[in-house]
């Protein structure tokens, strides 16, 4: 792909006139001026240096700009190996010298020459120069086109050689008003890197635009934001890190450390040329810089940039859509999804639809329950235009039985509930019809029928998930163990966790690991659980040594859930070992993590219940509440200390309890403390049916919560 950037071909003007020297007469492609007679014929019928010969006469031209006006005429008319051998007879080398002290002759003084000005015959004119640094560009191209790019490339790096050295500090101002040496040393400036490029010097092609870059040459404004943005393609593309040489070092700490930081400092210039309008609005810079910031992962930035662009590159929905991937990928799903909602929002009525705006508006509502019902629309409004979207079918239908799962779960109504469910399952199951060969599918399907306590079709799935992915997925082998959790077989769980442990992830094997303790406790094996907790424990403090940087935020917030469960769950086995103290240091410890964790408060609760501190308890799990209203384990526990004080209290507890079942339809221990309060209540036959539910229940409940 770089390798094409070098393919344009420049075209170049008729020769250049110069008063008193080489160029005083007219002189073009097609005829010389009446002294040159019949050029054309004999161009055509004589050799070489016969036409030489007849150039130096017509014009009076030295030996070297007669090759240079012959070598171009054979350039232009496309015979490329004839004009390599004429320029090949000039002797560059020979007359760079004096090249350069003509060059250097001429930026010392203040006003170009006249005709009246007097030129030493030793002295070079401008023109000459001009004449001659175009015969090496064309000596370059010639040889590029024969397919000899590394000996073009050292070609072309003459001009700029001969170029700077009288010219240290950048062009000087006026150079070009009267004669082509800027515009020769312009067009080599660009052709030479791409030279580089084309032979496959990535080094020297980086070296080279940097070369053009680091002094003032009176590049055009569009043609450095070109070589700006060449040198970022390089540099993110090309596979090469090259370190700034220690000169271009100017920034200290500052400086870029590598290739992609050089990159995108360039192309934040050019973003800040295209704001300013001092250059055309390029869509290349966009993905190069989209490319870039994505791969240090700084979508926040990335943000900022597609916010600056002008109004009339993108319109309202790929702007918003744009925005929506940059603040999702930087995990702000409720920015991402806010701006999705303009994309459907009633503005957008009269336009064409911007499907995959619903489309990832489905995909992000599916990741969170409280946009269940949003993330319904979402799919519908793509499931609509099916015609349109028949690729995308599979993936709406994941979608949606995900999204009916979520609102399922959150639904008020058993009779909706029971809908949504079927539903859900419908869907999921539409989608495996259609992309059977998804991994996420066939997840989220044994996720759904584990949820719903169909655990031989979660078991089924959750084996068919695991080989798909090659047992790579620290998520799958901890469904898996859920599900055979819940059929009491917890010694089979525990074989499933440990296998799951050397395939898994950094932050899955923590999880894992906290899974085999709870599986220890279910087997009443306390003291090992606690021995597992306790290496738990010094794992996260050993990750949490680690540079903070290397690790992502998502990441650190994951490892800090985790260490305060560790901490809730020794509480909680300390409590039952009725080791108060240590079950308060535990309880500590997390309180010290997060404060404001309504579990947290509810473990505090059961502690001082199990001291029969009943009212400091009932004083905690209001605390708990207070910090989430719904959080079932306090209001169950909330019931059952409110079932201690007396009948007066059992209408209090059962509309606890009766809220618990509505959030929680499964919980076979709010059923459990229903039917005691209807027990305590005297309604026997009603008990006994809630006593059944708790019991068919619990022999399906996981050791921890699916979801």
């Amino acid at each position: 792909m770089l390798c094409a950037c070098s393919g344009e071909q420049f075209k170049f003007e008729d020769a250049p006139r110069s008063p008193e020297s080489l160029a005083t007469r007219d002189f073009s492609a097609s005829g010389l001026s009446s002294r040159t007679g019949d050029w054309e014929s004999k161009f055509e019928d004589a050799q070489v240096d016969e036409a030489e010969s007849t150039l130096r006469d017509a014009l009076s031209l030295n030996y070297e700009e007669a090759r240079a006006l012959l070598g171009r005429l054979e350039y232009q008319r496309g015979n490329f190996d004839a004009a390599f051998q004429v320029f090949h007879g000039i002797d560059i080398r020979g007359l760079t010298p004096r090249m350069t002290r003509a060059i250097v002759e001429r930026t010392w003084q203040r006003k170009p020459r006249t005709k009246g000005d007097i030129i030493s015959s030793r002295e070079m004119s401008m023109h000459s120069v001009s004449l001659l640094l175009e015969a090496i560009l064309l000596k370059a191209k010639s040889l590029d086109e024969l397919g000899r790019t590394g000996e073009a490339a050292k070609e072309c790096k003459i001009i700029l050689d001969t170029v700077e050295s009288a010219m240290p500090n950048g062009m000087t101002e006026g150079i070009g008003e009267d004669c082509k040496l800027q515009e020769m040393f312009h067009k080599a400036l660009e052709l030479l890197p791409k030279l580089w490029t084309k032979a496959g010097c990535l080094d020297e092609s980086i070296a080279a635009y940097r070369r053009a870059l680091v002094r003032p040459w009176n590049l055009n404004p569009q043609s450095l934001a070109s070589v700006q943005k060449d040198l970022a393609t390089v540099l993110l593309y090309g596979g090469v890190e090259t370190s700034l040489p220690p000169q271009l070092q100017v920034w200290g700490a500052n400086t870029p450390k590598n290739n992609i930081e050089e990159a995108i400092l360039l192309l934040f210039v050019l973003m800040r040329k295209v704001a300013s309008c001092e250059i055309d609005w390029d869509p290349e810079i966009m993905d190069h810089l989209t490319y870039a910031l994505s791969i240090s992962g700084q979508f926040e930035f990335l943000a900022e940039y597609v916010e600056q662009a002008l109004p009339g590159i993108y319109n309202r929905a790929e702007r918003w859509y744009f925005l929506s991937l940059c603040y999702s990928a930087a995990g702000q799903n409720e920015a991402a999804l806010n701006l999705l909602k303009k994309v459907s929002g009633c503005s957008e009525a009269r336009h064409e639809p911007h499907l995959p705006s619903f489309l990832f508006g489905a995909k992000l509502c599916s990741q969170d329950p409280k946009h269940a019902h949003e993330g319904i629309n979402f799919a519908r409004k793509v499931i609509s235009f099916h015609d349109q979207t028949k690729h995308f079918m599979g993936e709406m239908h994941k979608f949606l039985g995900i999204c009916y799962g979520n609102a399922a779960r959150a639904c008020v109504l058993d009779s909706e509930r029971v809908v949504l469910q079927i539903e859900s399952l419908n869907s999921l199951n539409q989608a495996s019809l259609i992309g059977h060969k998804d991994p996420e599918l066939i997840f989220s399907l044994a996720l759904e029928n584990a949820v719903q306590r169909n655990l031989d079709a979660a078991f089924r799935n959750a084996i068919m998930y695991s080989d798909m992915v090659a047992g790579s997925s620290g998520r799958g082998w901890k469904l898996l163990a859920l599900v055979v959790s819940a059929e009491e077989r917890f010694k089979d769980a525990e074989t499933i966790v440990d296998l799951a442990m050397d395939e898994a992830g950094r932050i899955d094997q923590l999880e894992l690991l906290r899974l085999k303790a709870v599986l220890l406790i279910g087997q009443e094996q306390p003291k090992q659980a606690i021995e597992t907790y306790r290496i738990l424990l010094s794992l996260i403090q050993a990750q949490r040594e680690e540079v903070q940087a290397k690790k992502l935020q998502s990441e650190a917030s994951a490892e800090k859930i985790l260490e305060t469960q560790t901490w809730q769950d020794l509480a909680s086995i300390y409590t039952k070992l009725e080791l108060w103290s240590d079950a308060e240091i535990c309880l500590d410890k997390a309180k010290c993590i997060e404060f404001y964790s309504s579990s947290n408060w509810h473990k505090t609760g059961i502690l001082l219940e199990a001291q029969s501190l009943h009212k400091e308890a009932l004083v905690s799990y209001s605390v708990s509440l207070l910090i989430e209203p719904d959080y079932v384990p306090s209001i169950v526990s909330t019931a059952e200390v409110l079932m201690k004080f007396g009948k007066a209290s059992l209408p209090i507890a059962r509309s606890f309890l009766m809220n618990a079942l509505r959030l929680e339809p499964t919980n076979h221990e709010a059923w459990l403390k229903l039917g005691l309060v209807s027990k305590m209540e005297g309604s026997l036959q009603q008990a006994a049916d809630y006593f059944q539910a708790a019991y068919e229940l619990k022999l399906s409940a996981p050791i921890q919560s699916f979801i």
